[in-house]
């Protein structure tokens, strides 16, 4: 073996063996948590919603994976679960079937969206956020994580919990840009959170990385515009559609 690769992989073996056992390459869960409660509560303050409050849980939970190398992520659909089929008709079901891939060495995303049955096929640069990163530490799925906190659509505050024991600057949706692996995601006005429940460090396959090329191309200033003018008509409702279609 080359004398300077072998110096270099001893060197590289020295700093894990300091600093810890790092993930590189594997499966999260993230279950996606809605207040559907408060969902309802901005869309109308009538008895008609308190009815509909009463006949559906608080809070919806849907699954998603990620799996992920150094090289690329993919985000997706995961495991189902039965839910009220009422919840659906109010916000619950949106965004459930977005697929996001990454390739952090271009720096490029595709996602394959479904908005109110018209498919978008979104091929862009990857996200810049300017991420705040703060003291507040807390363990998620047995990993320990660091706040930040960033802006979207100009306004929409994000929350999330990363953790540099996974050296993938990724995470749920088109959200990344961290030191490392976001564990846990929160928008306050979307009332939704996203958090990861369980990792596997099985490698995943070429096949795993699959992205529907179905559906309109666009870049995400292109899908901005259109649902903005689509939403133009829905009053107070639009903004919130928009910002679940941009995530």
């Amino acid at each position: 073996m080359n004398r300077h690769i072998l110096t270099a992989i001893l060197i590289f073996s020295l700093f894990v063996s300091a600093k810890g056992q790092y993930t590189m390459a594997g499966k999260i869960e993230y279950e996606r948590k809605m207040n559907v409660h408060a969902q309802l509560e901005e869309m109308d303050e009538s008895e008609w919603v308190n009815k509909i409050k009463s006949q559906v849980p608080k809070f919806n939970s849907t699954y998603f994976d990620l799996l992920f190398d150094t090289a690329r992520s993919i985000y997706k659909p995961g495991r189902e679960v039965e839910g009220n089929p009422i919840l659906k008709m109010f916000g619950a079901g949106t965004a459930t079937q977005n697929v996001v891939y990454t390739d952090f060495g271009a720096g490029k995303v595709t996602a394959n969206k479904t908005v109110y049955e018209q498919k978008f096929l979104v091929q862009d640069s990857v996200r810049k956020i300017d991420w705040h990163l703060k003291d507040e530490l807390r363990t998620i799925a047995n990993f320990k994580c660091r706040k930040a906190v960033g802006v979207i659509c100009d306004s929409v505050y994000v929350v999330a919990f990363y953790t540099e024991d996974i050296v993938v600057s990724g995470g749920p949706e088109m959200f990344g840009g961290l030191p490392g692996m976001i564990m846990e995601l929160a928008i306050p006005r979307l009332h939704t959170t996203w958090v990861a429940d369980k990792v596997e460090l099985n490698p995943p396959v070429e096949t795993d990385f699959t992205i529907p090329e179905k559906g309109k191309k666009v870049n995400e200033q292109e899908l901005y515009e259109t649902v903005k003018s689509s939403f133009k008509d829905w009053g107070k409702n639009a903004a919130r559609n928009i910002w679940w279609t941009v995530l």
